[in-house]
């Protein structure tokens, strides 16, 4: 009951009773640990691969430890259900802070050079396997965080990152996709049920 009163502005009750029925039926097929029962990485990433159509797995990998509050490597139900409820209903606040963390990624509330020449490279990567240098990706990052560093420090907090996506929305995933596209995500949204999410279920090992 907990978990449907924590999301009752977000997802429906019946969707979040679907998400959990979904999340069990996952769990029954992956191979988890009895003592702490969840989703590993293995077994989350074949949603947003399957489902979402989210096939870069470094930022899947990075999309994970976003679900995975606790940091336990393994995602929980109401991590689950939290997760799922940006992903399908989210507002644009909800999105927008979700993908900052997702960049950010376990470090000090801070975007660093470091971390987007990491990402861009390989958002450049996925584009054009071949075609990306170090001295182009430097580049992007220098006007990257000439746009978008506003304090002129070096590097992207969230202030800066919602001020330049404020300003532009296609920023939003500036360093990579993170979230499902607005089609997939609409879909799903309009019929979370255990019917939609079918692929999964052969998918996840047993």
């Amino acid at each position: 009951n907990c978990i449907y009163l924590y999301f009752l502005f977000t997802v429906k009750k019946n969707e979040v009773e679907c998400l959990i029925r979904i999340f069990h039926s996952l769990v029954e097929r992956a191979d988890v640990r009895l003592d702490n029962i969840g989703l590993d990485r293995n077994a989350f990433q074949v949603i947003p691969h399957r489902i979402f159509g989210m096939t870069d797995d470094v930022l899947m990998n990075r999309v994970f430890f976003a679900f995975d509050k606790d940091n336990d490597n393994l995602i929980n139900v109401k991590e689950w259900v939290k997760g799922l409820s940006v992903f399908l209903r989210g507002t644009f606040e909800e999105k927008l802070k979700f993908c900052f963390e997702v960049y950010y990624l376990n470090g000090d509330s801070y975007i660093s050079r470091e971390k987007i020449f990491d990402m861009l490279k390989n958002s450049l990567h996925q584009q054009s396997p071949e075609e990306e240098t170090d001295e182009g990706v430097t580049e992007l990052v220098d006007i990257t965080l000439k746009n978008m560093d506003y304090d002129n420090d070096g590097k992207l907090s969230f202030e800066d990152f919602e001020k330049a996506v404020k300003e532009d929305r296609l920023l939003l995933e500036v360093f990579g996709p993170c979230l499902p596209e607005a089609k997939v995500q609409h879909q799903q949204a309009k019929n979370p049920s255990p019917s939609s999410f079918n692929t999964i279920h052969y998918s996840v090992p047993s």
